[in-house]
């Protein structure tokens, strides 16, 4: 039997799984190719690249909206914190039917932790990171990028800051990101965007995606049943635990729409790798949530987050010492459908051996998400 085992040593999320998942393997033209079917790529495009957390090469995954697809949107309490990495980065960006401009740009990157990764019913957890990297990112770059880390990382791109004069207009963007050596390894990741908004956190012009609308999106695609009743299920855990948390039913649980698109990337684009990879069982290990408090729109709250909380009833959790949200709910709700047991690695033949890094960097331990693939 095949089986996937989850080492979650930092907590999980949803971008976390789905770089493992690249990074044990898993062809991301296989995702793209099966993304395609909910027609919504003019909404975004995808991003992979080879990171190091701590001396571990991992594989970072993003969401890159583009601009149009989300309003003029300001920022909420930033609670910042500060990570140390040396991220050398081939950036592997597919953008959706535009034309580019070749520039090099300098887009100072706001790395936000947002504690719902992405998903609003009414209330808006936001606990925020300046993860500093220092990348090679070679990015094709259109839009916003959201990096869904612990709590909710939107990396905010401002297009129009710092242009050199060297640009040069070709078809195709190469966007180059500039990192300028701070004698320690503080990242700065300079993601180069051509978004024309300047948008920190969750946007205001109040076009949602309701819980109803992803159902009705995911099932008209054409999924294979097990895809669609994987993603179907991971939606409903955080769509339940969202309505209950904010006392809605869960047909008027609401996602905003850029937390919307994120989320159906990560939660649809991990059942798709799982059926590629044909995985017949998943387990992990407990779950770290890690500590200390972060504020929402109601007040400063303990982490782990209330809907995360929420999704985690039933599943063991594990104390850490880290200072920060290390699951996100979308994390959560994979691990908590996905995995029929939790605890010690089983006994199996481990065949391949992925890492997929979060944003923030941690003195203590890599900030990955390692998972196994093998036999049992």
């Amino acid at each position: 039997m095949n089986i996937l085992y989850l080492d979650c040593i930092s907590g999980i999320s949803g971008d976390m799984f789905i770089g493992a998942l690249i990074d044990a393997g898993a062809d991301p033209a296989v995702l793209q190719q099966g993304l395609k079917r909910l027609h919504i790529e003019d909404e975004y495009e995808l991003e992979w690249r080879k990171v190091i957390k701590n001396g571990i090469t991992a594989t970072k995954f993003d969401v890159k909206l583009h601009a149009h697809s989300h309003g003029h949107g300001h920022s909420h309490e930033h609670a910042h914190s500060h990570g140390h990495e040396h991220a050398h980065e081939h950036m592997h960006s597919h953008d959706h039917g535009h034309e580019h401009s070749h520039s090099h740009e300098h887009d100072h990157t706001h790395s936000h932790d947002h504690a719902h990764e992405h998903v609003h019913s009414h209330a808006h957890e936001h606990t925020h990171s300046h993860d500093h990297e220092h990348g090679h990112d070679h990015t094709h770059s259109h839009g916003h990028t959201h990096s869904h880390d612990h709590g909710y990382e939107h990396i905010h791109s401002h297009a129009h800051e710092h242009v050199h004069d060297h640009t040069h207009s070709h078809e195709h963007s190469h966007n180059h990101d500039h990192t300028h050596s701070h004698g320690h390894s503080h990242d700065h990741d300079h993601t180069h965007s051509h978004g024309h908004t300047h948008s920190h956190g969750h946007t205001h012009d109040h076009h949602h995606r309701s819980y109803a609308d992803i159902v009705k999106l995911i099932e008209a695609a054409g999924f294979k049943d097990s895809i669609a009743e994987t993603a179907l299920s991971i939606f409903r855990k955080i769509g339940e635990a969202e309505g209950k948390i904010h006392g809605v039913p869960l047909e008027r649980v609401h996602f905003h729409e850029v937390g919307a698109v994120d989320s159906i990337i990560d939660i649809v684009g991990a059942a798709i790798l799982l059926d590629h990879l044909q995985v017949e069982a998943v387990y992990a290990s407990r779950i770290p949530v890690g500590s200390g408090k972060i504020r929402i729109d109601h007040g400063i709250y303990p982490v782990p987050a209330p809907a995360t909380l929420e999704i985690l009833k039933g599943v063991p959790l594990e104390q850490s010492a880290i200072r920060a949200e290390l699951t996100t709910p979308t994390g959560a709700a994979i691990a908590a459908v996905l995995a029929q047991q939790f605890g010690p690695l089983p006994s199996m033949t481990v065949n391949r051996i992925g890492y997929g890094a979060g944003t923030k960097s941690f003195g203590e331990h890599p900030n990955v998400l390692r998972v196994m693939l093998g036999e049992m």
